[in-house]
């Protein structure tokens, strides 16, 4: 199948050619499209914006001369060193004139849209095992067949029942055939060709051939009576419904740093499922001591601040799942962001709940623990486990809970792009 866009170019010109260029240097726009946004804050993630990418990695073959073999003549300004048939002998260091050596590094830089940098950006991400739960109303309507009608566009003409409703009515009123019409010139012929009185017979036939033809005339192939569309009608269709759970810890232990990596990791997130998922909902839910389900404004740039009591956002979410969201009619999704530090006491709560309460509803849970960067040894493979990392690994056994853990606002997207990532399929992108 082809298709021809004849759409206005909104481009210009080099409309096509851009295109082309993105889907073959495809994976290094999506490289330096990654890397561009530890520089981005958190309001310019989903903006356009100028990239750079290798000039050498672009290169296509090309045919030149060879710099060896064959005849060649060169003519060089005169001098007073060297004579005809001369040798000039190479320059030490292996430089030539100017001190030039070796190729250049300059960088092929060029602006994406918004539209090529989301669709770069958020390429082969979903969201894991989304099953479709219930059958919703509104916008998520579905068209199914639903029998046939007598009038409709030409595009719903059922070629098929409108043939055998011809057929039918064609048999049943008895209209000749042309094989019929044809078996009555076939007999006159023959008497005419006899010796002999046959006038009378061949009378008869030319009657009765005319009178078939006149009725073959009346009686159509195709009437408008036997004319069938297909009909259609809307029908709920069953939809993937999800809701994801952001819940941050906003305490007085989390500084400025931790805050902008927990920020730059909801941010990503928010900005996937808006982008990519047309039935799926976001609560965001910041908390101390206590918790509050808050709006996106608030969620990301209120200063609040206090103790921390991880459990308090635990028993929110389930407040908000029980009065809003049953698991049998949503797919539950749940992002935790903090630095670890709990209170003592509230650690075995904390860890009930996720195990007895959380787990057996959510389709995915993902905890994402933020450390300062500036300390060497948080960083380093013999880092220290904090109190809650050590309360969530005593129940990590099933696969849709992980956890991971950041430390540079570089390594966001990597993580990130590992826990959403497509599981199975590479390269493909998913449409709710």
């Amino acid at each position: 199948m082809y298709i021809v866009d004849r759409r206005l170019n909104p481009g210009g010109k080099s409309l096509v050619n851009r295109q082309r260029f993105l889907r073959r240097a495809k994976s290094l726009v999506q490289r330096a499209v990654r890397d561009s946004l530890k520089d981005r804050s958190i309001k310019e993630l989903d903006q356009e914006g100028e990239i750079s990418i290798p000039r050498g990695d672009i290169h296509e073959p090309t045919l030149r001369r060879a710099s060896s073999g064959g005849d060649r003549d060169h003519i060089l300004p005169g001098n007073r060193e060297y004579l005809r048939g001369d040798e000039i002998e190479r320059p030490s260091g292996g430089q030539g004139s100017g001190g030039y050596q070796g190729e250049g590094d300059d960088e092929f830089r060029f602006v994406l849209t918004r539209e090529e940098f989301l669709d770069l950006f958020l390429d082969d991400l979903e969201l894991p095992d989304l099953a479709k739960k219930r059958l919703t109303t509104g916008d998520a309507q579905g068209i199914r067949r639903a029998g046939y009608m007598t009038s409709g566009s030409p595009s719903a003409l059922s070629i098929g029942r409108t043939m055998r409703n011809s057929l039918s009515r064609r048999i049943a009123l008895r209209r000749p055939s042309q094989a019929e019409l044809d078996r009555i010139q076939e007999e006159i012929a023959r008497l005419e060709a006899l010796k002999g009185d046959h006038a009378d017979e061949i009378a008869k036939l030319r009657e009765e051939w005319e009178r078939q033809s006149r009725r073959r005339k009346l009686i159509a192939y195709v009437d408008p009576i036997d004319l069938r569309y297909r009909r259609f009608e809307p029908t709920p269709k069953p939809v993937a419904q999800a809701v994801m759970f952001c819940l941050m810890d906003v305490s007085g232990s989390m500084n400025e740093h931790m805050k902008d990596l927990a920020k730059r990791f909801f941010a990503l997130l928010h900005l996937f499922l808006t982008r990519c998922y047309r039935h799926v909902e976001v609560v965001f839910i910041r908390h101390t001591d206590r918790a509050d389900e808050v709006d996106e404004d608030t969620f990301f740039y209120s200063q609040e601040t206090g103790g921390t009591l991880v459990s308090s956002a635990l028993e929110k979410m389930l407040a908000v799942v029980k009065q809003r969201y049953r698991p049998e009619d949503w797919n539950i999704y749940v992002a935790q962001a903090s630095d670890g530090d709990n209170m003592p006491m509230d650690n075995p709560k904390t860890r009930a709940l996720m195990a007895e309460h959380i787990l057996p509803i959510a389709q995915y849970v993902a905890y994402l623990e933020v450390s300062r960067e500036e300390d060497p040894v948080a960083a380093g493979p013999l880092s220290p486990q904090t109190d809650l990392w050590q309360a969530y690994a005593e129940i990590t056994g099933t696969k849709h809970f992980v956890m991971r853990k950041v430390h540079h606002r570089r390594e966001i997207y990597p993580v990130f792009r590992e826990l959403f990532q497509r599981r199975g399929a590479e390269g493909r992108r998913q449409d709710a």
